[in-house]
């Protein structure tokens, strides 16, 4: 019997984005393209969504005018990744990205329970590889907000990227965003 190797097909954004522009997903189907791999997105239960809308509101009132808050909107990373993060903030306005997604997020943030793993590995080193300076997880299992930071080469991680500076926050800290060193965000307004 014969034996075969598997060959995974790697995609592009622009080939990804001609597949929405077709139709060949449906509207509400959950996909993302990371690194160039077609992920499906895991179904997000009632504390998800809680945290994702105390999330998008908290970054709105910390941000303020001047600043675009996104919820699973997608994002413009590479080539080959256009993730669609649970929040994110960018500078501008909505009409700002009427032709392109956002590239480079101030703040890019996942809510994380079933997918902690996943998102703190796969994802974490795919936004250092981005160059992102902050990218957090408001990390439902342990309820606390995990801050990543400083992205920097690392061959062992799985895009070649991880984060140096890594902290935990619990209810009761605060949290600055590196775009907005003015303000503080109550780690207990993240989290449900």
């Amino acid at each position: 019997m014969a034996t075969y190797s598997l060959r995974n097909r790697r995609w592009t954004r622009k080939e990804y984005d001609q597949l929405i522009t077709i139709g060949f997903f449906l509207e509400d189907e959950p996909i993302e393209l990371l690194g160039g791999q077609l992920i499906v997105s895991e179904p997000k239960g009632s504390p998800h969504s809680t945290a994702i809308a105390l999330t998008a509101e908290a970054l709105r009132i910390a941000f303020g005018p001047g600043w675009l808050v996104r919820v699973q909107d997608p994002v413009a990373l590479d080539d080959e990744s256009e993730p669609e993060p649970d929040v994110v903030v960018v500078p501008g306005h909505p009409r700002d990205y009427l032709l392109e997604h956002p590239v480079r997020p101030a703040v890019l943030v996942e809510v994380a329970e079933s997918s902690l793993g996943f998102d703190r590995g796969h994802k974490g080193s795919l936004y250092a590889r981005a160059g992102l300076a902050d990218y957090w997880i408001v990390n439902l299992v342990d309820e606390a907000l995990e801050v990543y930071r400083q992205p920097a080469r690392d061959r062992s991680a799985e895009f070649g990227w991880r984060y140096l500076d890594v902290q935990v926050l619990r209810r009761g800290a605060t949290v600055t965003p590196l775009a907005r060193p003015d303000v503080a965000i109550a780690v207990a307004d993240l989290l449900p």
